[in-house]
């Protein structure tokens, strides 16, 4: 098991059920809600209780286990009950690639299985495997992105990306939390990112707990920072990378690359393997969940426009991947990522070049 004795962790699991902190409580109140049942699991995706790519994938396996124990305690079949319980989790968030990553490994785990018990207990631990694993890649891809970032660098982050955001050290947040750790981090510029303020809620929440120097901005407030050289470097998350290396994360994403671009300063994107989707030829075939327009209209319960207002709320968007300075990953950078360099990334293993501190070769468009 890998060590982090003194670690803070936002997802458990007990073998009989999968607890969280309520993402949506924060930072108000550090609530716990425990998942008895796949129905449960399922909601607190949907509902964004438990969100982030990593810790939503980790979250489905448990999902699973949960519906496998059940069919087992009443003596239903297990092979059903795992067949709609991946239907069902496949509909909460379908631009997470983490999900159907978490959905597939858990299938190959039980594809031998003898039984519910057997295959109950299987997933059970696939559930702790994926747990402490996600620690294990977490640091190993902040240690990489940490070497990107020059002494005194000022970042700028959007959404969240840190232990909320996996269950375990965070990726983007993990880089920062990282190189802060080393000496080489002067400040954090977070994004309030609007509609659901992942910003200022929670990756605020969890800086103030790393005591880590930041300043919150409105969303629309990034590209003047950025023209007037206040930033360094752009350091995000990713929810799915394609093939040729698209980036679907969260939205706003997509300005904040096109600004970083025009004001010549570097667009880290941090993405574990697993949310790598190969099958996914390019940006245009990842599908862009579309969320409640109340998300749009109301702040915290209260409404800041007509109830009955228009709204498009897409909750994400697509980067190209010639806006991305470089994917940081558990096995290394991609820099200037394309087809051909994930391919063969991804065909090694996971193994591939890291790049020197400030590089930032892009591709041509």
């Amino acid at each position: 098991m890998t060590d982090a004795p003194s670690e803070w962790r936002p997802l458990h699991w007990t073998g009989e059920s999968l607890v969280i902190v309520d993402q949506t409580a924060l930072p108000d109140e550090e609530r716990l809600v425990e998942c008895r049942t796949i129905d449960d699991v399922a909601a607190a995706i949907r509902e964004m209780r438990v969100r982030g790519a990593p810790a939503i994938g980790i979250s489905a396996v448990a999902g699973l286990a949960l519906a496998v124990q059940g069919a087992a305690r009443e003596g239903g079949d297990w092979r059903r009950a795992l067949s709609a319980g991946e239907a069902l989790l496949a509909s909460t968030r379908p631009t997470a690639a983490d999900l159907f990553h978490g959905l597939q490994v858990a299938r190959e785990r039980v594809a031998s299985a003898v039984d519910a018990a057997e295959a109950a207990h299987l997933l059970g631990q696939l559930v702790l495997e994926l747990l402490d694993r996600q620690w294990a890649i977490d640091r190993a891809l902040a240690d990489y992105g940490a070497g990107l970032l020059r002494s005194g660098t000022r970042v700028l982050t959007h959404c969240n990306t840190g232990a909320l955001g996996t269950g375990a050290f965070g990726t983007a947040l993990g880089i920062i939390r990282r190189a802060y750790e080393l000496g080489r981090l002067e400040h954090v510029w977070v994004t309030e990112t609007r509609p659901r303020l992942q910003g200022a809620r929670l990756t605020v929440w969890e800086l103030r707990r790393s005591g880590i120097p930041h300043t919150l901005i409105v969303d629309g407030a990034a590209p003047f920072l950025l023209a007037r050289g206040e930033v360094d470097a752009v350091l995000v998350g990713a929810d799915r990378v394609a093939a040729n290396g698209d980036v679907a994360n969260k939205i706003g994403t997509l300005g904040l690359a096109v600004a970083a671009e025009r004001f010549r300063v570097p667009f880290y994107v941090a993405a574990p393997l697993s949310t790598f989707d190969p099958e996914t030829p390019d940006g245009n075939a990842i599908p862009i969940e579309e969320r409640d327009p109340a998300e749009v209209l109301r702040v915290k319960g209260t409404w800041i426009a007509p109830a009955d207002t228009p709204v498009r709320n897409p909750a994400f968007d697509v980067t190209p991947h010639w806006l991305v300075t470089a994917l940081v990953t558990e096995r290394g950078i991609i820099p200037a990522p394309d087809r051909r360099k994930i391919a063969n990334f991804l065909a090694a293993n996971g193994r591939g070049t890291s790049v020197e501190p400030g590089e930032t070769g892009r591709d041509e468009r």
